[in-house]
Parts: C-alpha cells; sequence; structure tokens
C-alpha cells in the first residue's frame, strides 16, 4: 500500500533506452550506489527515468506554457514512479563555461566577498560607500572601464601584422589583411592615396609604415582599378582601413570562427594597463580588508583566504562568519588549493562538479533526491575519503542520495546498491540486484561484484625497462617551480597525485619539439562535437564509408541518388524540418533550453524518399540506430567498416548507437572514441600518447579491456603517458612520477618516481598507501 509517506521510490515499466521493462524498489533518505559497466543502463535508470521524471512533475507543476514544452520534449518512457520526492541533478556537464565564470561564481562565494568589502572594507578618507555591485567585474559599476573587466587586453605590433618585412605591400608584406578581393582593394586604396606598394616594407618610410598599420582613419578615396584584359572594371569610391582595425573588428564581430582565429594570430593578450589585470575599477581597488584589496583577497588559494578572515567590528564578524563557513565544504571536498578567480574552463569535470556539491552543502534543501553522476571522478583516493563524508552529510540532512559511480570505495560505504547489466547496450538493461551491498556478492551474472569481493592480488607484470628517456622541464607553471622529470620511452607511465598537485600542467609541456618524441597524440576529454549532428559515425570517418555502401545499392543507382543523399548535413536527401538533426531545440523561459525529437521525422533525420532505399533489409537511419556491436555483425565484409568498428569494439565502446550525437556522450566516451580513430590509422614509425585520466566513467571490467590495449600499445614498440587515479593501473604500470604531495602550493613537487613497487613504499607520498593495497 502506497501511504504519503512511503520508504522506497518505486520504479515500474522503465523503458528508457536500453531499460527492459525495469521495475526496482530504491529506498529514500538513503545513499544508494547504481553500478554495472559502461553502457548498462544505469545512467538510463537514474537520470534518464528517475531525475527526468522529478524534472516532468516539477514543469508539471508550473506555469501552462511550460506545459505545452514537456509535451514537446517528451517524458520519459516508464510505467509508473511512485514515492518520488523532487530532485536536484549534479551531472559533469560539459558545457563551455564562459571567460567570466570562475570559482567565486560558481560556489557564489563572489558575492559573500563582495559583501564583505562593501559593508565592512577600509575605504580611503572621504571616499563614498560602494555598493557590493562596484566589486564585480561583471558589472558596468565595477568593471575596469579599459578592458571591460576581462582583466586582459588585445594589442598587436608591426612584428604580428608584418611578418616578412623584404615583401612589398603588392607581394602581401601585410599578412593580417584579408585574401582576394578585400586585400586587393584594400591595396589598390592605399595606391590612391599616394603610397608606393612595390617597394619593399623596410625601405617604407617610419611615419607611412606607422599610419598603414595603426592609423585609426578611415579616408574614402576614388580608386582606378588596373584593367584586366577580359574584364571592364569601373571606378568606384573605396574606404581605407588599418591593419590593426581590420584585426580588431574581425576579433569582436566576426560570427566565423575560421576567421577569429585567423585574427586572432595577429594579436597578443596582455594584462590590462589600466587594472593591472585585477579587472575592477580603481575606486574599488582603492578598499582594502585586512591590508589586501579584493583581487589580492580573490587570488589567494582558499586555503588562505580562510585563514585570514579574522573580522574586528562586529558588522565585519558577521560577514566573514558566513564566508568562512562557505568555504569549508569546498576545502573539504580536497579544493582548498583553488582561488576565487580561478576561471571556471581551466577547471576539470570532476572539480567544477565537487564545487557543485560544496555550494548543495550550504543550501540547506532537505527531503529531496540528490542524482550524482561519478562524483569520484578525477579524485585521489585521498580525496574520495572526504567526498564520502560529504555525501553522509547531504543524507544526514534528510535527503535521499542517488549516485552513478564506478569508484569500489564509495561503492562499499553505501547503504544500498542497485545493480545493472550484465553487459552492455542490448545485452544490459536488467537489474541484477538492488538491495544491501553485501548481498551483491551472491549474485553470479554481476560483473560488479567480481571486481568489489575479490581480494586476490594483482597478476604480478613484468616490468619493462623502456628505452632512453625523455627529458621534460625544468618547468615553471601554475604551482610547479622549476621540475623537471623523466620518462622511460616504450613503456607505460602513471602520473599520479592529489587533484591540483600539477599533474595536468607537467604533462601539458610535452610537446613534439623534445627529444625522443617522435609523433605525439594527445587525447584528451574534449567532446568530439557540440551540437546533435556530430557523432560517432561522423567522428571516425565511418560514415563515409556507409554512404558510399548505400549509393552503391541498385535502388539508389536506379533513382540517381549518389553519396551527397545519404548525409544528414546538406540538402537533398535530410529532412528539412529539423535540416538532418533529427532534434530541433526547444527555449524554455528562465531554464536551460533542451533538445527534443524533430516532429517530422521523429529524430530520423532524413526525408521518407530517402529512407526508402536499403541495404540488407535497413535503411540508412536503421543503420545509425544500430549499436557498435551490431554493426560490426551487420558489417562484417565491408572491411573498411569493420576495421573502423573493430577498434570501437577494442577500447570498450560496444553499446554505443553509431548515430549516437556527440551531446549525449560523456567525457570518458569522447576520450575513448579519439583513442579508437587514432587506432585505426595503422601506425607509422614511434608515438607517444598522452592520456589525461582515460579510465574516468569505466566500471572496472571496462578499465581490464581499455588497459590491455594500452598495454598493446607499449608492446608495439609506442610509448604511453597516463594521468591516472585507478590503482588497479597504476600498480600495472612500468614507471610511476608522484607529484604533491598536496595540492596547488602545497604540491608541484614530484614525491617519488620509480616502479611501482619503490613508489608505494615511499613515505610522505599521498599515493604510496594506495598503490600498495592494490599491489597487495
Amino acid at each position: 500500500m502506497h501511504t504519503p509517506h512511503d520508504p522506497y521510490v518505486r520504479v515500474r515499466g522503465a523503458r528508457e533506452h536500453n531499460l527492459r521493462g525495469v521495475d526496482v524498489d530504491i529506498p529514500r533518505d538513503a545513499l544508494v550506489v547504481f553500478t554495472g559497466v559502461s553502457g548498462s543502463g544505469k545512467s538510463s535508470l537514474a537520470f534518464g527515468t528517475v531525475y527526468a521524471e522529478a524534472q516532468r512533475r516539477y514543469f508539471e507543476s508550473v506555469a501552462p506554457y511550460a506545459r505545452r514544452l514537456i509535451h514537446q520534449v517528451g517524458a520519459p518512457k516508464v510505467g509508473e514512479i511512485t514515492g518520488l520526492p523532487p530532485a536536484v541533478s549534479l551531472q559533469q556537464r560539459r558545457a563551455a563555461p564562459t571567460s567570466r565564470s570562475s570559482v567565486g561564481t560558481v560556489t557564489n562565494l563572489s558575492n559573500s566577498l563582495r559583501m564583505l568589502f562593501s559593508r565592512a572594507g577600509d575605504y580611503p578618507p572621504g571616499a563614498e560607500r560602494l555598493d557590493s555591485d562596484a566589486f564585480s567585474p561583471n558589472t558596468a559599476a565595477g568593471a575596469c572601464p579599459e578592458c571591460h573587466g576581462l582583466g586582459r587586453v588585445h594589442r598587436t605590433s608591426e612584428e604580428l601584422l608584418v611578418p616578412d618585412p623584404a615583401l612589398s605591400i603588392r607581394e602581401g608584406a601585410i599578412a593580417a589583411w584579408p585574401g582576394a578581393w578585400q586585400g586587393k582593394n584594400l591595396r589598390d586604396v592605399l595606391d590612391a592615396l599616394g603610397y608606393d606598394v612595390d617597394r619593399p616594407w623596410r625601405e617604407l618610410p617610419a611615419g607611412q609604415r606607422e599610419w598603414i598599420l595603426f592609423t585609426d582613419e578611415q579616408p574614402v578615396v576614388t580608386v582606378h582599378p588596373v584593367r584586366d584584359a577580359d574584364r571592364i572594371q569601373r571606378p568606384y569610391q573605396g574606404t581605407y582601413m588599418s591593419a590593426r582595425r581590420y584585426v580588431m573588428k574581425t576579433f569582436a564581430d566576426s560570427k566565423s570562427p575560421a576567421l577569429r582565429a585567423k585574427a586572432e594570430r595577429f594579436l597578443t593578450s596582455v594584462p590590462c594597463p589600466a587594472c593591472g589585470g585585477s579587472r575592477l575599477r580603481p575606486e574599488a581597488l582603492a578598499v582594502t580588508f585586512a591590508g589586501r584589496t579584493i583581487a589580492e583577497l580573490a587570488a589567494l588559494p582558499l586555503t588562505e583566504l580562510a585563514g585570514l578572515l579574522h573580522g574586528t567590528s562586529e558588522v565585519a564578524r558577521v560577514l566573514t562568519d558566513d564566508l568562512a563557513a562557505r568555504i569549508a565544504p569546498v576545502v573539504e571536498l580536497g579544493l582548498g588549493y583553488l582561488g576565487l578567480d580561478r576561471a571556471t574552463p581551466t577547471l576539470s569535470a570532476g572539480e567544477l562538479q565537487r564545487l557543485r556539491l560544496a555550494t548543495q552543502l550550504r543550501s540547506g534543501l532537505f527531503g529531496v533526491v540528490y542524482v550524482l553522476d561519478e562524483p569520484s571522478a578525477g579524485l585521489h583516493p585521498a580525496d574520495t575519503e572526504a567526498l564520502s563524508t560529504v555525501l553522509g552529510r547531504l543524507k544526514a540532512a534528510g535527503n535521499s542520495v542517488f549516485v552513478v559511480e564506478h569508484h569500489l570505495d564509495v561503492v562499499r560505504g553505501a547503504d544500498w546498491v542497485v545493480d545493472v547489466g550484465p553487459r552492455a547496450g542490448e545485452h544490459g538493461g536488467r537489474v541484477l540486484h538492488s538491495g544491501p551491498v553485501a548481498q551483491l556478492a551472491g549474485v553470479a551474472e554481476s560483473a560488479t561484484a567480481r571486481f568489489l569481493f575479490d581480494r586476490s592480488p594483482a597478476a604480478v607484470r613484468k616490468v619493462r625497462r623502456g628505452r632512453g628517456r625523455l627529458e621534460v622541464g625544468p618547468v615553471t607553471r601554475h604551482n610547479l617551480r622549476a621540475v623537471t622529470a623523466g620518462f622511460p620511452l616504450g613503456a607505460f607511465t602513471a602520473v599520479t597525485g592529489v587533484s591540483g598537485s600539477g599533474k595536468s600542467t607537467l604533462i601539458g609541456e610535452i610537446t613534439e619539439d623534445l627529444a625522443g618524441v617522435g609523433r605525439l597524440v594527445s587525447v584528451d576529454q574534449r567532446p568530439i562535437g557540440r551540437t546533435p549532428r556530430s557523432n560517432l559515425a561522423t567522428y571516425t570517418g565511418l560514415f563515409d564509408v556507409v554512404r558510399k555502401v548505400f549509393a552503391a545499392t541498385g535502388e539508389a543507382r536506379e533513382r540517381g541518388y549518389g553519396v551527397g543523399r545519404f548525409s544528414f548535413n546538406v540538402a537533398g536527401g535530410r529532412c528539412e524540418t529539423c535540416q538532418g538533426e533529427g532534434f530541433v531545440s526547444v527555449e524554455l523561459l528562465f531554464l536551460p533550453s533542451t533538445y527534443t525529437p524533430c516532429p517530422d521525422c521523429g529524430g530520423a533525420r532524413y526525408n521518407p524518399e530517402t529512407l526508402e532505399v536499403t541495404y540488407r533489409g535497413r535503411n540508412i537511419a536503421q543503420v545509425l540506430g544500430l549499436t557498435v556491436e551490431a554493426a560490426a555483425e551487420f558489417f562484417a565484409d565491408t572491411p573498411a567498416v569493420a576495421r573502423s568498428l573493430g577498434t570501437l569494439l577494442d577500447v570498450g565502446l560496444g553499446y554505443l548507437r553509431l548515430g549516437q550525437p556527440a551531446t549525449e556522450l560523456s567525457g570518458g566516451e569522447a576520450q575513448r572514441i579519439k583513442l579508437a580513430s587514432e587506432l585505426q590509422r595503422g601506425r607509422r614509425g614511434h608515438t607517444l600518447y598522452l592520456l589525461d585520466e582515460p579510465t574516468t566513467g569505466l566500471h572496472p571490467a571496462d578499465v581490464e579491456v581499455l588497459m590491455r590495449q594500452l598495454h598493446g600499445l607499449v608492446d608495439a614498440g609506442h610509448t604511453v603517458i597516463v594521468v591516472e587515479h585507478d590503482m588497479s593501473v597504476v600498480a600495472g604500470a612500468d614507471w610511476v612520477v608522484d607529484l604533491g604531495p598536496g595540492g596547488g602550493d602545497a604540491g608541484g613537487r614530484i614525491v617519488a618516481a620509480g616502479p611501482p613497487a619503490e613508489v608505494a613504499r615511499v613515505e610522505g607520498s599521498a599515493t604510496a598507501p594506495y598503490l600498495a593495497r592494490a599491489l597487495g
């Protein structure tokens, strides 16, 4: 019977993505972990069903206009869900944050600090009190007028605009100018103004060079173009624009990324001379607290900032106590090394998610379900313990915490586990176990159980000695101070250390110019595309071959359909309502816009005529709907397709659909797709592979598959360097470089370097005890 206080969220008949009519009861007011191999359907259950339904109910309760939009967005495919409280989702969104977004704005700590300066700051004699807005670089009241609150200004110079002064203007000395007709027009205008366009640039008088490149004047003259024999050219009125003005205008106004990128090559970014990079007006910088300006305090690591907050007056104490209380959870989650002014784009997805989590701890909500997406991603085992404490506090405040997670320590600490599987894609989608963690041991089909309860030590691998070393450094950047590191070539190296210890900074210094690198392939977790147009098949080049296969069918030949007909990116074969995206964007007032399947093609992307052409009984949309695994069977005798699909299977992505939009892929999936497209290229000579946390978002069973591939690369003579927190991967490496001992200013040194067994014995390393445990 369903009382209003039903202690369970009861899901009946969930069919989202690959779920097979799942019925499951999940306890409320508990820490529940959803586990299963990648692609098993655990996110479809936690986010696609439970959270999506909570969100739909929220929309239902608001304005009628919003209800109309829900019908467009669609409801999750589920029979019914009872006992569901309101939900808050903390996903690892990979959205592109702007340069104005920072640690302070994400956590709202900036607001508290600005309030402190406004109410309790030390003002110069006679200065009037400023509103808290005047301390924000993102408002008109506070932003430095010179750089508009960005802290940097773009400048250009003669060396940048004219890289080769031996050329004349006619020969293209001014590299920054546009090509084609526009560039010829500017040249003809200069000629008409009486400048010598045929003399080498360096021989022109300095005054003329200065005017041509930097003037703000825009004189208009009559141009008499030089006649081409076959064309009649009439005189016209031409306007002159200096090279600097053209570059600045293009950079500021152009909608074309290619043109902006070209303009950027002729600009350097320097700290703003007016505010010294602090982004604020002089009036705001004249106010201090504890002897420092707001910009100086925002630049401090949070741990240091917290130490300075000892207010004297009563007004200050209320504000400083509030600020200290808000900083505490951020420090607890191992992010005390960040400063408030650290720009959001420079944070990892794991850091960003933990900042949001820390903010939620202070929000004081209770009675809600928090749905979290792998909060341990990018966390060192030492920080994972703090994370478990924080999740426990959210639960203790009267909330239900549902976590999609692969980290075994987080799973062990849960009250309840929902294990989905047994495998990925169509071989998954069933709940194998929903109950206390210990009972999972008896579930034979569960891939999670094997790793959770198996205590046998890792298989001992013979450590490769490598051939020669790659020397990096000395590096002085962020928190690294003249650090040098050696990486063995022809071996597998793991770079470890707590969050913020400098791992990514160190491997970021490895470039193709270093001796011994050869070809460098850096595989990061950036998305493979920003819109639903980009997908697995287009990114790997697989789709080109599939389109050729369709264009070669008898039906397509008869109708005169070429390869282009089967592309959803060009007019002809695509559905014109959604222009081949399969989705239309729905704008929600006050809420982020969302995508919904196209009302005409239902998400198929093509028009009905194109879909009439079939190959082995499937049309092009149905082929895009196949999983990698199913497609490998379907195209077994088409070698070019089979090879591409084979490498995707090798990195454990058999469960993804060929047409899966890039917007639905996690960072870890995007990284493995890049790795797969690299593996199918056929290897030429020595290659160095750099991977930043390749196991993020991977179940331990998938980690095994990926590691087989990476060790295979090393056995074939290549070098692999990974930044990694998964101790099972580190234990299997040939060499370990451990940074630390802490994060931020407490890190940035090499604490230990050597084979895993040696590093595991080093005193003072945060990694050593966890590595020793993994080595058994």
